[in-house]
């Protein structure tokens, strides 16, 4: 009798590929968002972060749902990641506010740039805290504000500003506190939950797939204030809560 030659069922390497490119359109969404921003078009610079934040969360779930995990595809998208969120924010809303601090005086010129770098300086810190702490952190929470949720806060204002025909010189000392709050955040040991223990493998309830289209409707009204105060709350969620925890445990004792 005949054996029939054994065949190894192998995944092919080019599905490696697929979440890759997620990533690599989120870098070009990255990059793209600061020529935007050269050439003055900064609503189209904001939402290019938007849809690199987008580009951002689903190639980490593609990469998940496919089994095509790799250590280059970490290290990538944490690269894609300070271009995206890191670089990109920062010198729009340089370019679109701070760098009019110039017009006090030289020295508060410096403030303009100075605030930009220490968001760019943070991001950086954050990413790199990120990735020392993947596999023991707990996955329900992020220590500190994820630098996606403080690009959307700082670019949700840029677009907003724009949408209201907002001069950028008259929001100079705004965009400055929510530059380096944003930072700030970022570096904190504040605890912000993560949203990753929504399972998309599995059945969800019907009334979550209903709320997630009323939260696209609700923003589909007026996207740049709606974003921008969507991820403001999110922003101030982080230091509430843990008012509230500290306060719960004072009233413990």
């Amino acid at each position: 009798m005949d054996e029939q030659p054994h065949k190894l069922h192998t995944r092919p390497r080019s599905i490696y590929l697929l979440p890759n490119l997620f990533t690599t359109a989120g870098l070009f969404a990255g990059f793209y968002a600061i020529v935007a921003a050269m050439r003055g078009e900064y609503h189209i610079a904001a939402i290019a972060v938007f849809v690199a934040m987008v580009m951002d969360g689903v190639d980490g779930r593609v990469a998940r749902l496919t089994n095509t995990q790799s250590d280059f595809g970490a290290q990538y998208d944490s690269l894609a990641d300070m271009v995206s969120f890191g670089l990109a924010p920062s010198l729009v809303v340089y370019q679109w506010s701070l760098q009019y601090f110039v017009s006090s005086g030289w020295m508060w010129g410096k403030v303009g740039w100075l605030a930009a770098f220490f968001y760019t300086a943070a991001a950086a810190l954050r990413l790199a805290r990120f990735n020392t702490q993947v596999g023991i952190a707990d996955k329900r929470y992020f220590q500190g504000l994820a630098s996606p949720a403080a690009a959307a806060l700082l670019m949700g204002f840029v677009w907003a500003g724009n949408d209201m025909a907002l001069a950028g010189d008259d929001l100079k000392y705004m965009a400055l506190v929510l530059t380096l709050l944003s930072g700030g955040l970022m570096v904190s040991n504040i605890l912000y939950y993560s949203f990753k223990g929504i399972d998309l493998q599995h059945k969800v309830p019907f009334v979550g797939l209903w709320l997630v289209v009323l939260l696209f409707v609700f923003v589909s009204f007026d996207p740049p204030k709606l974003l921008f105060f969507l991820f403001l709350a999110y922003a101030l969620s982080g230091p509430i809560m843990s008012l509230l925890r500290y306060r719960r445990r004072r009233m413990q004792q």
